[in-house]
């Protein structure tokens, strides 16, 4: 049951995070392992989606539903796909007009023994990595020369 929760500060508006976290269609582009995303239904503050996953010779597909508390906080919950439960949130604390800290956690189960085993080995490597590329994102996006607060 690998679990993962961090706090980073970032050079950047909280508002311009959460758009960029809150815009999963993009995941694809930059996140590692996200190899597919499909958006099912989208509601006002709510997001059905398919991502598919894959890792060396595991490939999987999984359903969420993303709920979105405007520019504070991004809920994941877990509705099918390979996993017992999943849990996910990012919340966006603003620090001043030009920086934010983020609050990250995951925590997730598989319902097969050998896809945990094998995430176990790597999970704190997989996620930091997976954070790293958000980072990334936003560094690309953005731009890497914005003072913090």
């Amino acid at each position: 049951m690998p679990t993962h929760a961090e706090t980073r500060q970032l050079p950047y508006a909280a508002d311009d995070l959460y758009a960029l976290v809150s815009d999963i269609e993009k995941y694809p582009e930059f996140l590692p392992w996200c190899i597919g995303l499909r958006v099912r239904k989208r509601e006002a503050a709510v997001i059905t989606a398919d991502m598919i996953i894959g890792f060396k010779v595991f490939r999987e597909k999984f359903t969420t539903r993303v709920t979105l508390d405007p520019k504070v906080r991004i809920d994941v919950e877990y509705l099918n796909g390979p996993f017992k439960y999943l849990n996910n949130h990012w919340i966006f604390n603003p620090v001043g007009d030009s920086a934010c800290e983020i609050d990250f956690f995951v925590d997730f189960e598989f319902r097969s023994v050998i896809l945990q085993k094998a995430i176990g080995v790597v999970f704190n490597e997989a996620v930091q990595k997976m954070i790293n590329a958000f980072e990334a994102r936003a560094h690309k996006v953005y731009g890497t020369n914005r003072p913090a607060a």
